[in-house]
């Protein structure tokens, strides 16, 4: 049975174990790099360094910037009174790719699972009741993907709002069942956003 080199197969191995690529994917990756030049190859491996060594979590609001707080908390142009729930920094850029959200963003980091075995102690949920009071925010949009750990999570923030004296809404049509905002394009999410239903 024919094998790779070792170090070709190390580097399909570690291509692999990222999320979204898998080992024939990875195999196409691995065979391209090895047949680009040697500079090339530097560059795309330094960049990778550098966004892991540059890239921090925002205090606020847990997206990734390299400021610290992010360029996004700290815009006089944002509107301080919208605070839209998102699932992970990915969702920032999707929402923000489609320009029709001006307001500020809480990144949660995951949603409630029990397969996963993901708890609101997990996520970014606890300082969320102070970035109202603190920021006094008025409406807050809740924009997790529509699939059954959304649901379950979307409910959860729910619960945990209804204390608080603001308008919750969440993003309304065009996002299917089941789908996801990474894979969305800009115009559906758009729409979304502006579709936004009211629940509270």
């Amino acid at each position: 049975m024919y094998r790779y080199p070792s170090s070709l197969e190390k580097l399909i191995s570690l291509l692999s174990q990222i999320p979204g690529i898998g080992r024939k994917t990875a195999q196409r990756i691995a065979f391209h790099v090895v047949s680009m030049e040697e500079e090339k190859v530097r560059e795309i491996s330094n960049a990778f360094i550098k966004a892991k060594a540059k890239t921090k979590v925002c205090s606020i609001c847990h997206n990734l910037s390299e400021r610290e707080p992010c360029d996004i908390c700290t815009s006089s142009e944002r509107d301080s009174t919208k605070l839209c729930i998102v699932e992970r920094p990915i969702d920032v850029a999707a929402i923000e790719s489609a320009g029709v959200y001006k307001g500020k963003y809480h990144v949660l980091g995951g949603v409630l699972s029990a397969i996963e075995g993901t708890g609101a102690e997990d996520l970014n949920i606890s300082d969320i009741g102070k970035r109202i009071k603190r920021e006094r925010i008025k409406e807050v949009i809740i924009a997790l993907n529509p699939d059954h750990e959304g649901e379950i999570t979307t409910h959860y923030l729910m619960s945990f709002l209804s204390p608080y004296n603001v308008e919750i809404s969440r993003i309304g049509i065009g996002l299917p069942i089941g789908g996801s905002l990474e894979y969305t394009d800009f115009v559906t999410i758009g729409e979304a956003i502006k579709a936004r239903k009211k629940i509270k």
